[in-house]
């Protein structure tokens, strides 16, 4: 007979409480307009962060796709929540460098698309990362670096 693992409740417990401060941060500490992206957190832990982006008809542009304007804002909202699961909380932080290189256009049709947000080194000022979305088909159409500085 199997035993139960005893940090199982813990680290679940743990996961939702970041999933819930996170949801907080999207819904309280971003401007009204980043808000507007309707972003939701589908998953979370040390350093990563996966949301939710809806592709609705005010982010596609003329010619029919979600316009790139939303993928790098979603792309930098994410980063700044994977920086929080690493602080534990909101920190103030800003953008140094974002590159993005889009790869294959999201159909405006296609309901949602996934970010994933990782931060690859958090120093004591500065912090490195990368950010990929998916469309709906789960194929790769934007990849992004960045450099955040902590204030």
């Amino acid at each position: 007979m199997a035993t139960a693992d005893p940090n199982a409740s813990t680290a679940d417990a743990h996961a939702q409480a970041d999933t819930e401060m996170l949801e907080q941060a999207l819904a309280h500490v971003f401007a009204p307009w980043v808000r507007e992206l309707d972003l939701r957190v589908l998953q979370a832990r040390a350093g990563e962060v996966t949301l939710a982006l809806p592709v609705t008809a005010r982010h596609v542009h003329g010619g029919g796709v979600l316009c790139g304007q939303t993928m790098m804002a979603a792309c930098d909202t994410a980063m700044v929540l994977a920086v929080m699961t690493r602080l534990g909380g909101f920190r103030p932080m800003t953008t140094v460098q974002l590159q993005t290189s889009f790869l294959r256009p999201v159909p405006g049709a296609s309901g949602s698309a996934r970010v994933v947000a990782r931060v690859l080194r958090m120093g004591k000022s500065l912090v490195f990362g990368e950010m990929q979305v998916f469309g709906a088909d789960d194929e790769l159409a934007a990849h992004a670096t960045t450099t955040y500085a902590l204030l």
